[in-house]
């Protein structure tokens, strides 16, 4: 659990830049850890929003790690075989319950990432908190004697860092030496484990451009994380960030609590040095190559992978939807139009074993959910599906975009709320649909040409407080082709509340443009489902 796959590895290779800080001096010993720390300086949260606006006001400069030769060689497998010494952990001996430990850069993580930790924490009414740099030392990470690591040099700093479980609690269940809970690795993105104790999807501080046509996507980075001690009876932590990149930086604080899942409270101050096409805000980065609606003849052995199934949202109007996520044939951008969004996210609905089969156990990945905290006015959430032919790759990515135009010179100040759990954190009266199945439509006997059958599964909600012989309605559109056929039935399993809707899909077979096909269910006008909505096209 506590170190990333090689699929989300080589997702998180996008290039990240770091911001040019003070040489180091004065290093000296921590009191609690290994780590030696740098001189004191003045920190505070007001401080470090005018940092980024002054920094938004320069031109931008990456800056890469020393010893580009060497970081070269430390690859894939050279990585996974360096491990911080937890002894050597920031906070393990405390204050608070949760070490930090830090990942050694390497091949694909080559911009330094200053860490400092602060001596108190900022809501302590002290007006004179200070910071002090964690500077890099060699000695703290374990490593094979041939690693090429051995030699970097004393400049280098660290590459990200990840949180591990409480150092309070019972170690025989979850030894904070081996379980983490949350982790910031690659230029803006991180990522943290929900119920099941296991990574899975990502979120990222801003996304710059993605798939913009004539733009490059741009990947601004953390360049510095700034750590608050925190408080034996708290399960929060609170980690300050800055942010930077050629067309904004930015300043962040989290407040990340270790629930049952785990829960992040986030405000971000951006300043943008230069327009920006497509501005994501609270980007979410997934994976999904196919599950038993679209799975390729003999593509894999497995009856689906994805870390991610389907998209959920909940708009300013209160209306429930979910669109279950497709492979398309190349790039595909779906726009959902919103006036202050109740919330978003990538959801993994089908949780038991037998729908992956694999040790890897794509059943127990988190899903993520963005609930704003104040209202984001108009805009869209716009969902990118990128074609893949593997699982080693984030394909999907899920993001508000406001309507007004992200222009050079102007500020940006949110507040919003990530959700890593294992479904989607509100109750609602309304049925969910569990089950999504596509196959050749008609009948046997008269199987019209091109035709195709859809079968949508809906649980829950009203549904199993239907009266005796009662039949929910199928309110059905499709924007291209004819409908026929549509039949609602209850699922013969035995499960109180389990429906589904049947219904043939005609006359695609010149269509360029996908159908984009709605339903939910209602009885005498009250509505008992969310609203499922799908793209279909069959080029």
């Amino acid at each position: 659990m506590s170190e990333f796959d090689r699929r989300q590895f080589i997702g998180l290779m996008a290039a990240a830049a770091a911001s040019m800080g003070a040489p180091w001096s004065g290093a000296r010993a921590a009191a609690d850890t290994g780590s030696k720390l740098g001189p004191p300086a003045p920190f505070s949260w007001n401080g470090l929003i005018e940092e980024a606006k002054r920094l938004a006001h320069q031109p931008y400069r990456p800056s890469l790690q020393p010893d580009q030769d060497v970081l070269e060689k430390i690859d894939w497998a050279a990585h996974g075989q360096i491990r911080f010494k937890p002894e050597d952990a920031l906070f393990a001996k405390g204050p608070g319950q949760y070490p930090v430990e830090f990942f050694h850069p390497g091949k694909f993580f080559r911009y330094k990432v200053r860490m400092y930790r602060l001596d108190a924490a900022l809501d302590a009414g002290r007006p004179d908190t200070t910071m002090r740099e964690i500077l890099y030392d060699g000695d703290q990470f374990e490593m094979p004697a041939g690693s090429p690591a051995r030699s970097m040099g004393s400049q280098t700093g660290y590459a990200g860092f990840r949180i591990q479980e409480s150092r309070t609690a019972d170690q025989s269940r979850l030894d904070w030496r081996y379980n983490d809970w949350a982790a910031f690795l690659g230029a803006s993105y991180f990522r943290a484990i929900g119920d099941e104790y296991q990574y899975g999807l990502s979120a990222r501080g801003i996304a710059v451009n993605v798939v913009e046509q004539g733009k490059p996507e741009e990947f601004p980075a953390f360049t510095r994380f700034y750590f608050e001690p925190g408080k034996e009876d708290s399960d929060t932590v609170i980690v300050y960030a800055l942010l930077d990149g050629p067309s904004l930086a930015g300043a962040y604080r989290f407040a990340m609590t270790r629930e049952t899942g785990v829960v992040m409270d986030i405000e971000a101050n951006l300043f943008l040095r230069k327009d920006i096409a497509r501005f994501g805000i609270a980007p979410v980065t997934s994976m999904y190559w196919f599950s038993d609606k679209d799975k390729a003849f003999q593509v894999d052995w497995r009856p689906e992978v994805h870390d991610s199934d389907g998209l959920a949202l909940w708009t300013g109007t209160n209306e429930h939807i979910w669109r279950p996520l497709i492979d398309p044939k190349g790039i595909n951008i779906s726009y959902f139009a919103d006036n202050n969004p109740r919330g978003f996210g990538l959801m993994q609905r089908e949780r038991r074993f037998g729908e992956y089969l694999d040790a890897v156990h794509y059943e127990k990945r988190p899903s993520l959910w963005v609930e704003p905290l104040e209202g984001w006015g108009k805009g869209t959430v716009q969902l990118v599906e990128l074609h893949t032919e593997e699982e080693l790759y984030d394909n999907i990515v899920a993001m508000w975009v406001p309507s007004e135009k992200a222009r050079a010179g102007s500020s940006h100040r949110l507040r919003y709320r990530l959700h890593w759990a294992a479904s989607e954190p509100f109750e609602t009266p309304l049925a969910r649909c569990v089950a999504t199945r596509i196959g050749r439509g008609g009948e046997p006997a008269n199987r019209p040409r091109g035709a195709h059958k859809f079968v949508v599964e809906f649980r829950g909600g009203g549904l199993d407080k239907l009266p005796q012989g009662a039949v929910p309605e199928a309110v059905l559109t499709t924007s291209r082709g004819k409908i026929s056929n549509v039949a609602t039935e209850p699922v013969p399993d035995g499960v109180p509340g389990h429906w589904r809707t049947l219904f043939d899909l005609g006359d695609l077979a010149e269509a360029e443009s996908p159908a984009e096909i709605r339903l939910f269910l209602r009885h005498f006008g009250e509505t008992l489902s969310e609203t499922w909505l799908y793209q279909f096209s069959t080029i």
